[in-house]
This record gives C-alpha cells, structure tokens and sequence, in this order.
C-alpha cells in the first residue's frame, strides 16, 4: 500500500493519477494521518468495487454501535427493558410528528 500527501497529491496530480492503476490502492495523507483512499476503477468493476465499499462501512458502522452499545451496558437489558424503551422511543416520535 502506496501513501501520498495531500500536498504531493497538489504537486503532482499527474504522476499520482499515472501511479495508481500499477499500485491498485493509494492512501491520501494529511498531517500523517489517513484521509482518504484512492482505488483504481473501470467501466467492468466499477459497480461491484463500489458495492463492496458501501458493504464494509455498512460493517465498520454496525461494530461501532455495537462497541458503545456494550460500554454503555445495553447488553444487560432485559427484555422488558428493551421493550419499554422501544415503546417510549415510539411515543416520543409519535408526538414530534404531531408538531
């Protein structure tokens, strides 16, 4: 995996843009920290590359309700717990539409 900075990436568009079908994946830094990544596509994996993006943020986006739903002690709930705040969640939208 190939790190560029935002500046080279300002500096030298084109050689970054000629690097990166070799190099499939380049990672935009900037300050030394990842900001985003590039990835080559075509007009054949363009649809299932961006599927798969969508489907691992999807993930990464689950895991992370997950990690705070156990640090703030949601998985010891009970079930009627759960059904209680379902029902208060419901009300609470039921009168916001209401105005």
């Amino acid at each position: 995996m190939k790190f560029v900075t935002v500046e080279d990436f300002r500096i030298f568009p084109s050689s970054i843009w000629n690097t990166l079908p070799s190099e499939s994946e380049l990672i935009v830094t900037n300050n030394g920290k990842p900001v985003a990544m590039l990835t080559s596509l075509n007009d054949e994996t363009f649809e299932d590359t961006v599927s798969a993006v969508r489907r691992a943020k999807a993930i990464n986006a689950v895991r992370k309700m997950q990690e705070t739903s156990l640090a703030l002690g949601n998985d010891k709930m009970t079930l009627e717990e759960i059904n209680l705040t379902i029902k208060d969640v419901r009300e609470a939208r039921k009168n916001e539409s209401r105005g």
